[in-house]
């Protein structure tokens, strides 16, 4: 058993001399389990105060519980242990709120790779899941150390503590001894651990927005008399909003504001407020934060222009902004933003710039614009589509489009999510939460800035280094249905809210006008649909004949989804056609479109009451104003449902996998050389062994005496080949002799390589086993600032990299993923036996993207890898060549083994 008193404070003396800094990665804004914030870091020397004010207000039970003895103080002496640790052997974490310490957890080395754990939380914030994200913090920690497991010692009526190691996913032992259990695990990071970490990411993000949503009181700050200003329109839109909750007003230059008292400051409204809207110049908006914290507030919406929008010394105002309201357990909404909005009329709640209030409906609207917000409301209105709940988040300073998902994942009101995104400011978590998502509600997102990858001033995100292409893999891969204008993201949310999913891509096309419903097939065979029944009825067809019509295709088990085309003849109002569609509407189990009267949106006559309120029910036909549009939405919506049967295979590699061994071999190379280098051919061939792949052996040549030597070696049946890109590019340019059996044979291949190629002293001439023949093709991966991990596949050969025929995928990939990144690009015929050829063995090569791919989500230490000769035949895949650079990892994934809120990079994060 360990000492008592060096429980907390390390089993060692202070080292002489200062250790070194710890990782920057290791200081973070996290989010607790009731959805407010707090600031964890490395302890510091500077923090004896801090640590004997927490220590202060800590129970005599917690000290029993964590020293197993009573420590009513800490003297100067474990003041000073505890304070100084090296950040390598003895690490400690501190959690901090508004400045003040309110919990810290440490590890301290026993013996090579196992450490023990132990943590102490101030009384009043036990039960916020605090025990938990020190674990995480320091389980990651320890593993950057080269720690395997952890050790910790628990009294046994301490349950709380003894559940907080249970239940975080690892294995864990337990002894017991001399009064005490002891607890042994180890600290990998298993699915189960991870799985457990992102559902309390989950919970507590969803938590916090939340709150947002439904206050029971609001105040808004910047509340003017004036009839113009931002203030009195914030005030009138929330009263004439119906807002069910109360609403104060802050402004003291003023006695009252639109009939309310007017308050001074948050401080002086009586009661509680739980969201504060903050309309004042923002300069004036750290002062509210302030205000806002020792009131209890829980979130703020920053309407209040002013940030970094304006250039540096503005995104230097929102850095403090954003810092100060997480230091102190706000999340903040904006700045420069328009608003949020919650149609639910237990709440009713339009804290927003826009007037208008949207009907009730079944879809929640994120958007980073304030200024397209107003005109989408408008459309929204419209359209008759309703919503639940919109944000308009600006800058996105913090809350951001991937809290919104993990919110709208557990609103059971809301069906559809809508994105508008500027930017994307962790696109690996956004992909991963949105992979999840996209199993229960369909999601549909447009992306502006798409081909120019740029972003607007306001919004802070590092550089993609990734192409176009990756990034519209990572939609595809999550389910995303992206399209390319609001005005068709709204043409698929209207039929994904009120129709359900097709079944198939088999279209029946049933219609009034010829012209109209040849038009209708030329859309469907443009965008993948099939037209397998066509109507035509005639300019006379009655409102019977429509519904014959569209029964006989309903009951059509060979039709998946209907496309109703209807142009009414003169004088002739349509509304016995309309009570038809709304009848075998609401009746059907397959989707109907409709190009009702030209009319646009859900009208009124096509409309099914809806019991939960909303402005259209489910049965609801929606109608497009052209024969396009409606199908060309249906289609985006097939490739949705088609995504969702696709079984979620993992790749089934695991048994070929070492990752002790990889990271090992990084970790060596990186030791000796600190700022990275390529890897040589040995070391390649045992980094890609590690993960099951097989590189054939090279042997470098610079005389014909070493091709000689190296045919010899090799047992001959090789060839000779120039490696040099200037040549491996040039089709026009015999770079490669084959089938070489003896010396004089090599002794030709030189002399003719020689003669053909100029400077030939430059061509990089390697001698290797000859492969069986086979269709070249290449894999490659790179390690984005942003995305992490990206990995495309394309034929191999020029003509691939000027066409720019690759596919991307960002990992981890699925078994499906890989078998698409094959047959997506434009030569995959060469695969499949093209013109007679033979069939290669696609199994392998589908199987050898996985493994790269696992490759590359498994060690960010590589930098690039590229497999650009691999030779796919019929009985498998020759990887011939590859180049890998390794170097040091200086920033985390976005999305790493912790829970930790994103900060804009160079954002250094106050205390």
């Amino acid at each position: 058993m360990t000492d008592p008193s060096a429980r907390l404070l390390g089993v060692t003396d202070v080292q002489a001399g200062e250790p070194p800094p710890p990782p920057r990665h290791w200081e973070a804004d996290v989010l607790l389990r009731d959805g407010r914030t707090a600031h964890i870091r490395p302890i510091r020397p500077e923090d004896r105060q801090l640590l004997v004010d927490f220590y202060s207000r800590v129970s005599d039970e917690s000290k029993y519980y964590r020293f197993f003895s009573p420590m009513p103080q800490l003297s100067e002496r474990d003041l000073t242990r505890f304070t100084h640790v090296d950040h390598r052997d003895r690490v400690a974490f501190v959690l901090l709120v508004g400045g003040a310490m309110i919990a810290v957890g440490r590890y301290d080395t026993i013996e090579p790779g196992e450490a023990e754990v132990a943590f102490l939380v101030e009384d009043k914030h036990q039960g916020r899941g605090i025990g938990q994200l020190l674990l995480e913090h320091l389980a990651q920690a320890g593993r950057e150390r080269g720690i395997e497991s952890f050790v910790a010692e628990v009294l046994p009526d301490n349950q709380a503590m003894i559940h907080t190691f249970r239940d975080a996913g690892y294995q864990v032992k337990s002894a017991y001894e001399d009064g005490v259990v002891e607890l042994v695990f180890r600290i990998d990071p298993t699915e189960t651990a991870i799985g457990v970490m992102q559902q309390r990411e989950h919970r507590a993000e969803s938590a916090s927005i939340e709150k947002f949503f439904r206050p029971r009181s609001v105040a808004v700050i910047g509340a003017s008399r004036r009839q113009d200003t931002i203030g009195q329109v914030l005030v009138r839109n929330l009263v004439l909003g119906g807002y069910t909750g109360r609403v104060h007003v802050v402004n003291p230059s003023a006695d009252s504001v639109s009939g309310m008292p007017a308050w001074d400051s948050v401080a002086d409204i009586p009661g509680g407020v739980d969201v504060a809207i903050v309309a004042v110049p923002a300069d004036a908006v750290q002062d509210v934060v302030l205000d806002c914290a020792a009131k209890g507030v829980h979130g703020l919406v920053v309407i209040s222009s002013g940030f970094a929008e304006t250039g540096e010394e503005g995104r230097l105002r929102q850095r403090r902004l954003v810092g100060l309201a997480r230091s102190y357990g706000l999340r903040l909404i904006g700045p420069n933003a328009l608003g949020i909005i919650n149609t639910d009329p237990e709440v009713s709640i339009n804290a927003s710039l826009s007037s208008v209030m949207p009907p009730r409906g079944r879809a929640g609207f994120f958007c980073q614009s304030g200024a397209l917000g107003s005109a989408i409301l408008e459309k929204v209105q419209n359209r008759g589509l309703g919503l639940t709940t919109f944000v308009s988040a600006g800058n996105r300073a913090d809350v951001s489009g991937n809290d919104l998902l993990q919110y709208w994942e557990e609103d059971e009101a809301t069906e559809v999510v809508l994105l508008y995104l500027e930017s994307i400011g962790n696109p690996r978590k956004f992909s991963r939460v949105a992979r999840r998502v996209s199993r229960r509600k369909p999601i549909i997102a447009v992306r502006s800035g798409r081909s120019s990858q740029g972003v607007p001033m306001g919004h802070a995100v590092r550089k993609i280094a990734a192409p176009t292409e990756a990034v519209d893999a990572m939609f595809r891969q999550a389910g995303i249905i992206q399209v390319e204008s609001l005005e068709e993201m709204f043409d698929v949310a209207q039929l994904l809210a009120h129709q359900p999913l097709p079944r198939g891509r088999r279209v029946a096309l049933v219609g009034n006008s010829d012209a109209l419903g040849l038009l209708a097939a030329d859309a469907a065979n443009s965008v993948g649909l099939v037209v397998n029944k066509q109507v035509a009825l005639g300019a006379e067809a009655t409102a019977d004949d429509f519904e014959d019509a569209l029964d006989a295709a309903i009951d059509d088990p060979e039709v998946d989804a209907v496309a109703a085309i209807y142009i009414p003849p003169l004088n002739v109002s349509g509304e016995d056609v309309a009570n038809v569609l709304a009848a075998v509407g609401e009746q059907s189990d397959k989707p109907i479109v409709t190009t009702f009267l030209g009319t646009e949106g859900v009208p009124e006559l096509l409309r099914v009451p809806d019991v939960a309120g909303s402005s259209a029910g489910r049965g609801s036909v929606p109608s497009y104003p052209a024969v396009e549009a409606a199908i060309r939405a249906l289609a985006r919506v097939v490739e949705y449902s088609m995504w969702l049967r696709t079984p979620q295979l993992a790749a089934g590699d695991e048994e070929l996998v070492d990752r002790d061994a990889a990271r090992s071999l990084v970790n060596e190379l990186l030791m000796r050389h600190p700022g990275g280098r390529d890897l040589d051919h040995s070391e390649q061939q045992a980094l890609l062994a590690a993960y099951g792949i097989e590189l054939w052996d090279t042997r470098p040549v610079s005389t014909l005496e070493a091709a000689v030597a190296a045919g010899e070696e090799l047992g001959w049946d090789v060839v000779l080949k120039a490696t040099a890109d200037h040549l491996r590019d040039r089709p026009d340019l015999a770079h490669v002799w084959r089938n070489i059996d003896d010396a004089a044979e090599m002794e030709h291949a030189w002399a003719t390589l020689f003669a053909l190629i100029t400077d030939a002293e430059r061509a990089g001439f390697v001698v290797q086993r000859n492969a069986p023949p086979g269709v070249p093709v290449g894999v490659s991966t790179m390690e984005d600032p942003l995305f992490g991990p990206v990995i495309s596949f394309g034929i191999g050969g020029p003509l691939t990299e000027l066409l720019g025929d690759r596919s991307y995928r960002i990992p981890p990939l699925a078994a499906h993923d890989a078998q698409d990144m094959v047959r997506e690009i434009k030569a995959s015929p060469l695969l499949f036996g093209y013109r007679g050829s033979e069939i290669v063995d696609v199994a392998e090569i589908e199987q050898l993207v996985r493994r790269v791919a696992q490759l590359q989500n498994d060690l960010p230490q590589v930098r690039q890898l590229q497999l650009p000769l691999v030779l796919a035949g019929a009985d498998g895949a020759a990887v011939l060549g590859a180049s890998i650079r390794i170097e040091p990892v200086l920033d985390p994934r976005s999305d790493s083994f912790v829970r930790r809120l994103s900060t804009p990079p160079g954002d250094t994060i106050p205390d």
